[in-house]
């Protein structure tokens, strides 16, 4: 599967770039960070969706395609692929492009689940809003 012709799911939910901070003494960076950074994308794209507080439930698949390297852009796409009474599945991909070209890859894929939370931090139910068609 040649994943640079392919185009990223979802909308555009960060961009950043991989540093020495984030790297193993090889260079490579750490899948941890990675995976920090699609939570985050993933937290943004389910707050906007809710228009309330929303918490990780559990990442369902994390898989990593290919590694990240230090200076490395990567994008991160979200796609809300289900909504529940409180909760969310969303789909994030990460997508890395060399700082010397402008070939992107895609490097990692997850499913995340979160729940919307009201102001006491239990679950609260989602209201009906503009979803797609695989979120009915």
């Amino acid at each position: 599967m040649n994943d640079s012709t392919a185009m990223p799911r979802g909308e555009p939910a960060i961009r950043t770039i991989a540093m020495p901070a984030d790297a193993n003494p090889a260079g490579d960076i750490f899948g941890g960070w990675l995976m920090a950074q699609m939570d985050l994308a993933a937290g943004n794209v389910a707050t906007r969706r809710a228009r309330s507080r929303c918490a990780t439930v559990s990442v369902d698949r994390i898989t990593f395609l290919r590694p990240v390297f230090i200076g490395d852009e990567v994008s991160l796409h979200a796609e809300i692929v289900r909504v529940g009474r409180s909760s969310m599945t969303i789909e994030v991909e990460a997508w890395r492009r060399s700082r010397d070209g402008e070939e992107q890859v895609k490097v990692t894929d997850a499913s995340f689940v979160f729940v919307a939370l009201d102001q006491g931090g239990r679950p609260r139910v989602i209201s009906p809003g503009s979803q797609s068609a695989a979120n009915t």
